[in-house]
């Protein structure tokens, strides 16, 4: 029985021995990996290619180009005098465009003038200086600003480089990696590889580059330097303030996957750099956008400007928005927006179609005629008479024209306001009589507004892009401005909403965000996110209402006021829009001009839709000239777009 004691307690202590020992060896190798950590210093390189941005079909919309670029490290102990040393050598080297501002070679005088810089000081202010009234940074701005141009005058061309490259030298955080020159030549890549020049390295780094020219700039977006007044947000985000981000539109929605992980060096005893770990590039955002279509569109669209411009009141006239996409899902296909500078000169303005809102006119209507369905105001299939309103201490209000007998199918054809009108007061709980005194509150003005929400009118459409905007509310509350909300006369609606709006009525009240990117993929090839449609929101109503706001909406482009905008063999659905609106022809911030803008949405073919389409265009024409004429621009991109998507 002892013998076994023996052995247990024998084999008891050496565990513990063991477990002891295990654990004060990685303690040790934990303190050793943890000072190692704390003592070295690692930094990363510049860039590192960022994920491309490609079309529907694989095409290359956004690339990476590679360019030799001169950096700067600093390493360990480097004095100012090295620093200065280190300046000059690249000044004698590099030639650069930039030059030194005042403020640089004061400070590089001061740099080079340690004696001198002293001198500027005053005996009183060194005696403030001593009390603790100054301190050291008060010293220094007080030198700078005594530093005359007089002093200043000794310096050469060369010495005025090398001040403004030991300023790009001392920019930003201590180890940050300074940027000296980007793009440089082969003579000067070779003879600052020879110099062997401390803290300087040749480091390729990645610029964009479009291979389709200007075609969808503005919503591709941009990369640059984290800008000043987002920076904490980039810093939380796992950011370094030297970082290259994307800084609009989709390089910046969709930048966490763009960017990808820069290579990590050690820096070493003599300043070299040593990789630990290798980058890699960012993932690609593969777009639902046609890059083929968008620039046949945009042909269309340049073409019926320049003839636009030609007809008569079309001075305030400057281009037109044109957007494509799938009612089914929500994806755009193209999305042009065009203005014209001079002849055969252009503005490409896409994201203006997030940002720019306009009174759309009575393409809205048959968001209206939903709400009236839901609200049982509408008597099914009874014809009235055109006319007009007339309330009270309030100009008459009428159609464009008188159209005889309408009924709820055949108001939608014909665009009549008079119907709209008419319901608008039953809203409001009042039967129409001439000169009629009604009262409205905010509620009835939100009833309308939430109805048309749930179409995608004056809210967010989920697009995938940073800051949209949902277009202007109107604040004012009135009897006659609600019957103008009912028509489209009120708020104000940006062109993808409008885009929303006829894929909402397409899809029997089910509202789908729209969506520019398809899927994204790594750069391995797999297939890291892949877009499905996302509903917003629903807007309840019995299929009977849907189905004969869509019959209306197939006949205002089959012998309605849509008739000429597209072709009848193309059973589309749609509507039109004309509103007035006041337009700033001087600049000065203020509306002086009476314009008339024009809408158009539809989709085709009516059953199992292959697009969608929307085209606004603002200022088409006005009242302030000698002639009536009103230029049917809308109506001819129109035409013109939808013979080019939908003829076989």
């Amino acid at each position: 029985m002892k013998k076994w004691y023996f052995i247990f307690t024998f084999l008891l202590f050496l565990l513990m021995s063991l477990g002891l020992y295990t654990k004060v060896f990685k303690k040790q190798e934990y303190y050793a990996k943890n000072y190692e950590e704390k003592t070295s210093i690692y930094v990363t390189s510049l860039t590192t290619p960022r994920g491309r941005i490609l079309d529907a079909k694989g095409r290359i919309l956004v690339d990476n180009v590679g360019v030799k670029t001169i950096v700067y490290r600093k390493v360990n102990a480097v004095s100012i005098s090295d620093e200065i040393e280190i300046a000059y050598a690249l000044a004698h080297i590099l030639e650069l465009k930039e030059t030194s501002s005042d403020a640089d070679l004061k400070k590089f005088w001061l740099s080079t003038h340690e004696e001198e810089g002293k001198n500027l000081i005053t005996e009183e202010e060194y005696d403030l200086y001593d009390k603790r009234k100054l301190n050291s940074q008060d010293l220094y701005v007080l030198k700078l600003d005594r530093i005359t141009k007089e002093m200043l005058s000794i310096y050469t061309e060369i010495d005025k480089c090398a001040s403004y490259i030991y300023s790009l030298m001392n920019k930003g955080y201590y180890y940050d990696a300074k940027v000296i020159k980007q793009d440089v030549t082969e003579e000067e890549y070779a003879r600052v590889l020879e110099e062997k020049i401390p803290g300087i390295t040749s480091e390729m780094t990645f610029i964009r580059e479009y291979p389709y020219g200007l075609s969808l700039r503005s919503i591709l977006g941009s990369v640059g330097k984290i800008p000043e007044e987002e920076k904490n947000a980039y810093l939380k985000s796992g950011y370094s303030l030297d970082d290259v981000a994307g800084i609009s539109y989709l390089e910046k929605e969709y930048d966490s996957y763009l960017k990808g992980e820069k290579d990590v060096y050690e820096v070493q005893e003599d300043g070299t750099l040593l990789l630990v770990k290798e980058g890699k590039r960012g993932s690609d955002l593969v777009l639902s956008i046609d890059i083929e279509l968008q620039q046949d569109i945009e042909s269309i669209v340049k073409e019926e400007i320049q003839k636009g411009k030609k007809l008569k009141n079309t001075e305030y006239y400057q281009g037109s928005y044109v957007l494509v996409g799938n009612p089914n899902t929500g994806e755009i296909n193209a999305m042009v927006g065009l203005k014209m500078v001079k002849k055969n000169v252009f503005n490409y303005v896409e994201s203006d179609m997030i940002h720019s809102s306009f009174t759309a006119g009575s393409i809205v209507k048959g968001a209206s005629m939903a709400l009236h369905y839901q609200q049982n105001l509408v008597e099914v299939g009874k014809k009235i008479k055109d006319s007009c309103v007339k309330l009270y201490l309030v100009p008459e209000k009428c159609s464009y024209k008188s159209l005889g007998y309408i009924d709820d199918i055949t108001a939608l054809k014909t665009s009549s306001n008079y119907y709209q009108f008419l319901l608008a007061i039953k809203l409001a709980g009042y039967r129409y009589t001439p000169n009629l005194k009604m009262e409205v509150s905010e509620k009835e003005f939100e009833l309308y507004r939430d109805a048309f929400a749930s179409f995608g009118l004056g809210v967010k459409t989920g697009i995938d892009l940073p800051n949209e905007q949902t277009g202007i509310k109107g604040s004012l509350i009135a009897p006659d401005l609600l019957l103008n909300f009912a028509i489209g006369q009120y708020d104000t609606y940006t062109p993808v909403s409008l885009l929303q709006y006829i894929n909402t009525i397409y899809n029997n009240g089910v509202r789908y965000s729209l969506s520019l990117v398809d899927k994204i993929i790594d750069s391995d090839g797999n297939v890291l996110l892949e877009k499905e449609p996302t509903v917003l929101s629903t807007f309840s109503l019995d299929q009977t209402y849907f189905d004969r706001i869509k019959t209306g909406l197939y006949q205002v482009i089959n012998g309605g006021t849509g008739s000429g905008y597209v072709d009848s063999s193309f059973h589309a659905v749609g509507k039109t829009g004309t509103s007035e609106t006041i337009y700033d022809s001087n600049g000065d911030g203020i509306g002086d001009v009476a314009t008339i803008n024009n809408t158009f949405a539809m989709y085709a073919p009516n059953e199992n839709p292959k697009y969608s389409m929307v085209v606004v265009s603002p200022n088409v024409s006005h009242s302030n000239g000698t002639s009536n004429y009103f230029a049917y621009i809308n109506r001819y991109i129109s035409k013109a777009v939808s013979d080019y998507l939908l003829k076989e």
